[in-house]
């Protein structure tokens, strides 16, 4: 059974281009970590196969961070982000 842990929220959407701003307030995210993101109207869970940092691609990201991915699906600003732990 998956466990989940808070790591953040969406701090913005980025309709046109379907990429997510996140802040890291409670951990860290790597690419290739599995992220639940969960609010009002948005439910849906996907890898993480890249993010960027100030639009540079980095492999790991600290709790302090804000990261944009590519979202699967539309998220919204207020959105809790969960990192999916095996």
């Amino acid at each position: 059974m998956a466990e989940e842990v808070k790591i953040g929220h969406v701090s913005h959407y980025f309709g046109k281009i379907g990429v997510a701003a996140i802040e890291l307030t409670d951990g860290a995210l790597a690419v290739g970590d599995t992220i639940h993101i969960k609010g009002h109207t948005s439910d849906f869970t996907q890898t993480i196969d890249s993010m960027q940092i100030d639009r540079a691609d980095v492999p790991r990201a600290e709790k302090g961070q804000s990261i944009g991915i590519r979202a699967a699906q539309h998220a919204r600003e207020g959105d809790i982000v969960f990192k999916v732990v095996e």
